[in-house]
């Protein structure tokens, strides 16, 4: 068994697949918009992830603050750095093990990103 995808509703339909093309890489998969559905896939290259974006007027993103993403990244301090310059608000940095370090931020839709 495998996961296919995770499903995010959001009213900031925009501002969300922006966040996860800039910040985890992601790039849209699938366009249902030309359909006349407000639906995006977006995924890594290898489809290993995939994150399902429905844009959803009447979305409440605070309801979405229950949701947690998370993402390895090849240097978290650099990834910390980049959210901090762009003006977000990252937790600080967790290290419960030597070996482990992450922090949380939230995207455009109220979800808490981890990235390690």
């Amino acid at each position: 068994m495998k996961l296919l995808h995770v499903t995010i509703q959001t009213s900031k339909f925009d501002e969300t697949i922006e966040f996860y093309e800039k910040f985890a890489g992601l790039s849209i998969q699938r366009d249902l918009r030309p359909m006349g559905k407000p639906i995006v896939f977006l995924a890594n290259g290898d489809n290993e992830t995939c994150i399902e974006i429905i844009d959803n007027p009447e979305a409440n993103d605070t309801g979405n603050k229950y949701l947690s993403i998370g993402f390895k990244t090849e240097d978290v301090d650099a990834k910390y750095d980049e959210f901090v310059k762009l003006g977000y608000e990252p937790t600080p940095m967790q290290s419960p093990m030597p070996q482990v370090k992450f922090f949380f931020v939230k995207d455009p839709a109220g979800v808490n990103v981890q990235f390690m």
